[in-house]
């Protein structure tokens, strides 16, 4: 009998050693399948789509977006080829189509405005407040409706013999736009929409 139960615990000896050689745990885990486990997860990668370029940058392989900001808008009309002819420090100057009125669209410090200067009819009485020349032309600022000029002298002018402005031409400056006829001009604020139109022998007021 004793033989047999030594066996018998040998037996149990050699079973319990190859189990431990197989890597079994106490709590019956499996080491290997677990050390699989966290192997994979160690090599898992993930792929993330660069963005797609949109229409104001570009996204390089790096991730960084080059953006082009949008240009400022201008403050009045480009000047073209055309125009340069009629420009003078910052202002335009032209003469009309008949020779009879010289006008411009002036930068002043405190303002800017349209004006022309020339023998028009009818003319309404001069204000008590106009002691200098009244009546020699028409102008039209940035706020209110045109009116009769009272000046000592003359406005729009370069110092020199300005440019005609053709029959049928426009000039668009500084927020003003004044155009011509064979027998009239006409200048008027783009934002207000007050402006003239005269000729030797009418005007309006508007």
């Amino acid at each position: 009998m004793n033989v047999r139960r030594m066996s018998s615990i040998g037996a149990a000896a050699v079973a319990v050693l190859a189990l431990a050689g197989c890597g079994g745990t106490a709590d019956g885990g499996e080491q290997p399948a677990a050390a699989s486990s966290a192997s994979a997860a160690a090599t898992t990668t993930t792929t993330t789509a660069a963005p797609a370029p949109t229409a104001t940058g570009t996204t390089t392989a790096t991730g960084t977006t080059t953006t082009t900001p949008p240009a400022p808008a201008p403050d009045s009309a480009p000047t073209t080829l055309a125009d340069v002819q009629y420009e003078r420090n910052e202002s335009y100057y032209f003469t009309s189509p008949d020779g009879g009125f010289r006008c411009g669209i002036v930068r002043l410090p405190s303002r800017t405005e349209a004006g022309c200067e020339g023998a028009t009819d009818p003319v309404p009485p001069r204000p008590e407040n106009c002691m200098v020349n009244w009546g020699n032309g028409i102008r039209v600022q940035d706020a209110g409706p045109a009116e009769f000029m009272c000046s000592g002298g003359s406005v729009y002018t370069s110092g020199g013999d300005d440019p005609v402005l053709p029959s049928g031409s426009r000039l668009s400056k500084l927020g003003y736009t004044c155009e011509t006829t064979d027998a009239d001009v006409t200048c008027a604020n783009d934002a207000t929409g007050h402006g003239f139109t005269i000729a030797a022998g009418s005007n309006t007021t508007f």
